[in-house]
């Protein structure tokens, strides 16, 4: 049995720093994927939002609160919440009501306005909140984090810091022709290694921002779409939302320690490498066959390492694609091609949503300025805390 469902439509709102409410972004990407899909607001039946802890009220309930922002029409709501995996555990809510046969049209939005500096937890006094005690105990900010992955990178496989800055390089290259990129500018190997350090080994420049920003995708059944005339849309063909299986030998963040695995034996995968593993086994579809991969780049060193956890070259190998240009637009496996979070940085109910707007668009070949060539299947990754990650897998 197919658990296939139709992009019908995609949408978004530039990032950046506008000093706007998260409602006005997501009703604005909102809009812009019904355009694109040409289905009417009032046929979605069911508006999933991608909940967003640091704007009130409204961003807890946020399927509501998109639904009331673009005028009551008795769809069916759902939020959900996965920190940075928000918007592909909202496509997961909207796909399995599709194929249950509840509803034939579903409207998934994710929108945030975020704080200036480092995403912190939420204020207050909470003793049994991994994230907010990391904080605490160790000061251990989200960078300081990136920075030990990158370490290991050098420590294992010999990574530079030349190659972190190889990623940086790539990628602006890449979002320089994204009308939805906040930074649109060519940076050079210099300007990373010369910009500040923020935790060693990684600079300024490694490491991405938080932003405003907005995207939001319409899905729909199948055979709606053909009623639709769509009679070959891009699919949805998996959405891995895995939790890590104990033990977890390979330290994520907000663990402050990890468990032995003496009397368990190590587990045959890492928590990042089962979430793509699930993505493939669902979609019947193996690495070999990705014609572009959008990942999580809250560092440049962490994209190396979601190269290898998609099973996109073996372990240890992802620094000599990135030097013999395989990750770049013309390469082999194109990584990031819309400029990734370096270009765009963190909107975090919006981010897994983004990443899917550009692989539909690079599978319907309208990705101006930075298109892949033939791209026939496309993969997405991210993690969030908690043990939240998230994989979508898209074909045409």
């Amino acid at each position: 049995m197919s658990n296939d469902v139709a992009v019908a439509g995609v949408g978004m709102h530039p990032w950046g720093k506008w000093g706007k409410n998260f409602v006005e972004y997501g009703v604005h990407a909102a809009r812009a994927a019904l355009a694109d899909s040409g289905i009417d607001w009032q046929d979605v039946g069911l508006v999933v939002g991608g909940e967003t802890v640091r704007n009130g009220y409204g961003g807890y309930v946020a399927g509501a609160t998109f639904a009331q922002a673009l005028g009551w029409n008795g769809a069916s709501v759902a939020t959900s919440y996965a920190a940075c995996a928000t918007g592909a555990q909202a496509i997961d809510t909207a796909r399995a009501r599709i194929l249950a046969g509840m509803c034939d049209v579903a409207l998934v939005v994710g929108a945030d306005t975020t704080p200036k500096g480092f995403l912190a937890p939420n204020a207050g006094e909470r003793w049994d909140d991994p994230d907010w005690l990391r904080f605490r105990l160790l000061g251990m900010t989200n960078p300081a984090y990136f920075a030990l992955y990158a370490r290991r990178r050098m420590d294992l496989y010999g990574a530079t810091q030349a190659d972190f800055a190889q990623v940086k390089v790539k990628n602006a290259r890449h979002g320089l022709n994204n009308p939805n990129a906040r930074y649109r500018k060519l940076v050079s190997a210099e300007d990373v290694l010369a910009s500040a350090i923020v935790s060693d080994p990684l600079h300024l420049l490694d490491i991405c921002a938080t932003s405003d920003g907005a995207a939001a995708v319409v899905l729909t059944s199948l055979d709606y779409a053909r009623k639709r005339g769509l009679t070959n849309p891009v699919r949805v063909r998996a959405v891995s939302t895995v939790t890590p299986t104990f033990p977890n030998t390979v330290m994520d963040m907000p663990n402050l320690s990890t468990d032995s695995s003496a009397v368990a034996g190590v587990p045959e995968r890492t928590f990042k490498e089962s979430i793509a593993h699930a993505a493939y086994e669902e979609a019947g579809i193996g690495p070999e066959e990705v014609s572009l991969a959008e990942v999580y780049d809250l560092s440049t060193a962490l994209e190396l390492d979601w190269i290898e956890d998609l099973a996109l070259c073996k372990r240890g190998e992802a620094e000599t694609l990135l030097r013999a240009g395989d990750t770049t637009l013309g390469g082999r496996i194109p990584v990031n091609p819309s400029g990734g979070l370096a270009c765009f940085g963190e909107a975090v109910p919006a981010q897994a949503l983004a990443q899917v707007c550009e692989v539909t668009w690079q599978l319907r070949g309208q990705a101006v300025g930075r298109q892949v060539e033939n791209a026939k299947v496309g993969i997405t990754a991210n993690q969030g805390l908690f043990g939240h990650g998230s994989s979508v897998l898209l074909s045409v």
